[in-house]
């Protein structure tokens, strides 16, 4: 078995390894730059060994052989030459050091003949000149062929072999000699090109390894590991590759954005493990229907899908509608079935989206008009989006400078007890007149200063001047005020709103403050505190534009609500809209189950009207009573319908 063991050993010591292919390839680049200088080196000292021959040995051994071997040595210098700039493939790497190992054995012969067929000739300095070309040949091959040490140990045996034995055997004391130093700097050196050696392979798996870590990390670095699509940093790198692509090939690109509607509702409902499970069930569906394109998770319930190569818009528009659709089928998970939508935004490259940026705003924004308009649907970014982002831009910078204190200014519309007509409260309307934009809708610049994250800068002016207002009415009339999302999202907004509150001397009991179900999604659990800091304070809390949202009634149970309004949406030709009649009139009875009041909103004819007194409504608000009016109005219509015992109700925006 030793015997064996050792023969294992010498045959791989002696034969170029193969089983590790970036070892191959830094072996065969080291290779390639020290051939070149190997063989300058044998036919300088060839020729001038040669040289010093020309008088005494014959012209084929001093001419003719030199000029064979330089031939020779020419042909690997150039093609060594042509090669060391091409990037090899593993297994080109371990045919081309197959070879030299084969050559090496070959060149060794044929220079150590030359050589010895010389040494007869000449005088002691010549015959010492051989002894020194021998030796200084093999100590030259054993560094040009350190990266490949089978084929410098061929040639340092053969070479270093021959010359001893050859020298010794003359018995000449200055020969012996010399072929001792030899062999014992030969020895040395190939104990020193076989530490040399194992270092370089060492460094070559060091490196493997750190770019296998590198390699991993940045794999980690760029996946989600929740769904195991890529993140949203591969998202960006790769849709900038992309882009560059596109553009320098004149091609399109499309990029989709895309949320869940209603996602919130079965995180709170379930819990965040199934929320989990959600979203990676909405991942493998995602992944299931594309091909061409590449899906990406950009954190929560948002995902994102580059497609190289989209279709026409109609095309386009209609492939991302089914991937809604299947989207919108039922997940059936262990702890139930849950339902939920989805809504994309889509943008196209060059059209109306020149930059990375551009692109991926304007599929935001087509997605901001997909879950206001089309919600489960998909719309694609259009020149109309344009305009409305060059209009909201213009207004976003002239707000942001305007004087709010006196460009503001606050409109009251009426809520009526339909039993008598008589007024329960005000509901608090914002309205800008800018010196630069003239008279801007609410419904324009407020979700502006949403978006922006300036609504805050609003609220807090709006609610003085509506608290002023409210001071002088009589104290059977309730305001209400509409809050945004923003305002009860941080401590410091809702210690803004308290001390306005407490300074304004109107009574907090008589102060509804009203919050939207949108206003849920955010971060429901500053929501909740913040409204029961209000709650205690002796606000009522109203939930405006009740059924248009995902609220879960889990959640708002959790809240210390006091009333909630029904959307308009719902009361429009209530009376000739079955399923709408069905909805208020189930929504009535769950405020008489849960103990709130309900106000109904957008009432403008008297069918509607009839319809909500047969339902058993009683506090509505609607252009069929009267539109918002000014301060001075607003008093003079309380004036005009009081009634004893008022209690009343009223939202600003």
């Amino acid at each position: 078995m030793g015997i064996e063991r050792a023969q294992w050993k010498l045959r791989q010591f002696m034969s170029v390894e193969s089983d590790n292919p970036e070892l191959l390839k830094a072996q065969y680049r080291a290779f390639t730059r020290q051939m070149p200088m190997m063989y300058f080196i044998l036919v300088s000292s060839t020729w001038a060994l040669a040289f010093t021959h020309l008088s005494a040995a014959p012209t084929w051994l001093t001419i003719g052989v030199p000029v064979l071997l330089t031939i020779g040595c020419g042909l690997r210098v150039v093609f060594w030459l042509k090669t060391r700039n091409v990037s090899p493939s593993p297994e080109m790497a371990h045919a081309a050091l197959l070879r030299t190992n084969r050559l090496a054995g070959v060149i060794a012969v044929a220079f150590t003949l030359w050589s010895f067929a010389l040494f007869p000739y000449g005088d002691a300095y010549a015959r010492s000149h051989v002894a020194f070309y021998m030796a200084i040949t093999v100590i030259s091959c054993i560094f040009c062929l350190m990266y490949v040490r089978s084929a410098a140990f061929i040639v340092t045996v053969i070479v270093n072999g021959a010359f001893i034995a050859f020298f010794v055997s003359m018995a000449q004391p200055t020969f012996v000699a010399i072929a001792i130093n030899v062999l014992m700097v030969c020895a040395g050196m190939m104990s020193i090109l076989l530490t040399n050696y194992r270092n370089f392979e060492s460094m070559v798996i060091a490196k493997q390894r750190s770019e296998a870590l590198s390699n991993e990390n940045f794999r980690l670095a760029n996946l989600d590991s929740l769904t195991g699509l890529a993140n949203r940093r591969a998202f960006f790198a790769l849709l900038a590759t992309e882009l560059e692509r596109a553009r320098a090939n004149g091609m399109r690109l499309a990029l989709g954005v895309m949320d869940l509607d209603g996602f919130k509702p079965v995180n709170d409902l379930y819990g965040h493990s199934v929320g989990d499970r959600l979203l990676a069930e909405v991942a493998n569906r995602l992944s299931g229907l594309l091909t061409a394109s590449t899906a990406f998770r950009l954190g929560g319930d948002e995902f994102a899908i580059i497609v190289p190569v989209p279709p026409d818009d109609d095309q386009l528009v209609g492939n991302a509608n089914a991937i809604t659709a299947r989207l919108r089928e039922p997940y059936h998970l262990p702890e139930g079935t849950v339902h939920v939508s989805a809504s994309m935004g889509i943008a196209v490259f060059p059209d109306l989206a020149l930059s990375r940026e551009q692109l991926f705003d304007r599929a935001d924004y087509a997605l901001y008009h997909a879950k206001k308009r089309k919600r489960g649907g998909a719309v694609l970014f259009n020149s109309d989006h344009e305009q409305r982002i060059n209009s909201d831009a213009k207004i976003e910078s002239v707000l942001k400078q305007a004087e709010l204190e006196n460009e503001l200014s606050v409109v009251f519309q009426p809520i009526v007890d339909i039993r008598d007509l008589g007024t329960i409260g005000f509901e608090a309307l914002a309205r800008w007149n800018s010196p630069v934009l003239g008279k801007v809708s609410p419904a324009c610049f407020i979700p502006i200063a949403e978006r922006a994250g300036i609504v805050g800068s609003l609220t807090r002016p709006l609610l003085k001047k509506a608290l002023a207002a409210a001071s002088l009415w009589d104290t059977s009339m309730r305001l209400s005020f509409n809050l945004s999302a923003h305002d009860l999202n941080s401590n410091d907004g809702l210690l803004a709103l308290i001390g306005i509150i407490e300074s304004s001397g109107f009574d907090p009991q008589r102060l509804d403050l009203e919050i939207t179900e949108t206003a849920l999604a955010h971060d429901f659990e500053q929501v909740k505190r913040s409204v029961e800091v209000l709650r205690r304070l002796g606000c009522g809390i109203s939930l405006d534009d009740f059924g248009t949202g995902y609220s879960s009634l889990t959640r708002l149970h959790a809240l210390p609500l006091t009333k909630f309004k029904i959307d308009r949406s719902f009361v429009k030709d209530l009376h000739q809209r079955p399923a709408s009649y069905k909805i208020v009139k189930s929504l009535l009875a769950l405020s008489t189950e849960m103990a709130l009041e309900c106000v109904i909103e957008g009432v403008e004819t008297q069918e509607e009207l009839a319809a909500l007194k047969a339902l058993g409504g009683t506090s509505v608000q609607g252009y069929l009573f009267s539109p918002p009016l000014p301060e001075s109005q607003a008093r003079e219509f309380a004036a005009r319908h009081r009634r004893p015992c008022n209690k009343i109700a009223v939202t600003s925006v």
